[in-house]
């Protein structure tokens, strides 16, 4: 499976809201976590069947990255 790097992370994110990458916050809020987890699934064609410790630990966008990296390794 590919990986996940931060870049991807933010241009991710920067699509909800119509923002510009660098205007992405470090820390990521419930919406954005939904978004970001919808995005990953449409660009790598995957469903994720995240359990609790791997939302809560993606809170912020460097583990965001961590964690879903580990999480599309499997697949």
């Amino acid at each position: 499976m590919s990986t996940i790097a931060r870049e991807d992370v933010l241009s991710m994110l920067a699509t909800y809201g119509n923002r510009t990458a660098a205007d992405v916050r470090e820390r990521i809020d419930s919406l954005e976590l939904a978004w970001l987890i919808h995005q990953v699934e449409q660009r790598y064609g995957v469903e994720l069947d995240l359990d609790d410790d791997v939302l809560a630990r993606m809170s912020t966008v460097d583990n965001a990255v961590t964690a879903l990296g580990e999480v599309l390794a499997e697949d």
